[in-house]
């Protein structure tokens, strides 16, 4: 039974880190400055936009880590839920 409360209780961190990293990843998106476009183009091709600034690459990583994070926290509780219920089936 111990084992179970334990898996809840991780999956349940795992979801509230995931949801931190999201938030904190997504204020810093929302926050970043574009960079400002180009008076000319280069070779007849605009290059404003091309590149993304390190930090906002960066920021979209670590949006797509939470993301998964707290995907991967869901899985272990439904999961824990799972074996729970099964070992209540057994009992009963």
């Amino acid at each position: 039974m111990e084992i179970s409360g334990s898996a809840f209780s991780a999956g349940i961190g795992t979801i509230q880190s995931g949801q931190r990293r999201v938030e904190q990843a997504a204020a810093e998106i929302a926050g970043a400055a574009l960079p400002a476009p180009q008076q000319q183009p280069v070779d007849g091709v605009s290059a404003a936009g091309a590149s993304a600034p390190a930090d906002l690459s960066e920021s979209l990583v670590a949006l797509r880590v939470g993301q998964h994070e707290a995907q991967v926290g869901a899985r272990l509780v439904k999961t824990a839920d799972e074996v729970l219920g099964t070992l209540i089936d057994t009992k009963a």
